[in-house]
């Protein structure tokens, strides 16, 4: 049978699970920063590395046989990932909704962006940033706002003593420490 006939493989489709799926009726909370990284990069496939992909395509299409030209089934297959990545940055941007955490300077209780220090029952402190799902970073010490660290210490207050569900049973942890970037204007 002609490859013309047959479907692809839709196992390429399923970058969207990648990342954690949104809640049901939530919306995508980001940060200022996490936004504008996320529109720059959709910014910059769409502007820049599209066109000169197609651009690619395009030339190798003119040059014969393109079941064995490389440039042009590379293309094809590059095009194909880009597209998919713009598809999922669109649904993501579409349903951000953007929260600045500097607007919370100054307070004690947790929301949206705050950076939380905790104690664990054991002694031990660690120190985390709630960010959105599509810009959290574990290795930089970020988690995402439905996580379930993050769930537990949202309203929480400085000296809050909490309880944390983990795979080795409930943890004792406390609040010690909340901040919050400065607001722009106040950054000389």
């Amino acid at each position: 049978m002609s490859k013309a006939f047959t479907k692809e493989s839709d196992a390429d489709d399923d970058e969207d699970l990648a990342l954690p799926a949104l809640p049901q009726g939530a919306r995508n909370y980001m940060t200022p920063q996490g936004y504008a990284r996320m529109r720059a990069e959709f910014m910059a496939l769409l502007d820049v590395e599209r066109p000169k992909i197609v651009e690619i395509v395009s030339w190798a299409a003119k040059n014969g046989d393109r079941s064995e030209n490389g440039d042009y089934l590379y293309g094809k297959k590059r095009l194909r990932e880009i597209d998919r990545r713009l598809r999922f940055l669109n649904k993501r941007l579409d349903l951000a909704e953007v929260a600045d955490p500097s607007l919370h300077h100054g307070n004690e209780q947790i929301f949206f962006g705050a950076t939380v220090t905790y104690a664990t029952a054991k002694g031990e402190e660690r120190t985390i940033t709630i960010k959105g799902i599509d810009e959290s970073d574990s290795l930089a010490g970020e988690v995402s706002w439905v996580s379930p660290i993050a769930r537990v210490l949202l309203k929480a207050r400085v000296g809050d003593e909490l309880q944390l569900m983990t795979p080795g049973g409930v943890e004792q942890i406390e609040v010690l420490e909340v901040s919050y970037p400065k607001p722009e204007s106040s950054k000389a």
